[in-house]
């Protein structure tokens, strides 16, 4: 049988309690992008998409001036 709407919504309310002192905890002062600092260091996927991305830049620019 189906839980009632009462139940629900209190399971609700504690899963969104549960969320918030979870984000609440891992908070801290630095922002985000400080927090992911050398996350790709020494590895050659991300070296090698920079890499792409920056030849597929050039190449934009080239065939912009093209034009």
């Amino acid at each position: 049988m189906p839980k009632q709407l009462e139940e629900r919504v209190a399971d609700l309310e504690a899963e969104v309690t549960r969320l918030k002192n979870k984000i609440e905890n891992n908070s801290s002062s630095k922002p985000w992008w400080e927090q992911i600092v050398g996350t790709f260091a020494d590895n050659p996927a991300y070296d090698e998409a920079m890499n792409l991305g920056h030849e597929y830049r050039d190449l934009l620019r080239t065939i912009s001036t093209e034009v």
